[in-house]
């Protein structure tokens, strides 16, 4: 897995059940898959955004 600087990014949190922008790092999965990775600023749960190939 490679990761890259880190941006701001929107997504899902599952444990709060919002959109919510967090701060994450690109990571590219075993399938080839982009994928931004941080934690919600709220409650602190992992939260994912698969990105689309670049």
């Amino acid at each position: 897995m490679v990761a890259t600087d880190t941006q701001t990014y929107n997504g899902y949190c599952v444990k709060c059940r919002e959109k919510r922008d967090f701060e994450g790092t690109v990571n590219v999965t075993d399938s080839g898959r982009r994928m931004a990775k941080g934690k919600c600023p709220v409650c602190g749960t992992t939260m994912n955004r698969i990105l689309g190939k670049a």
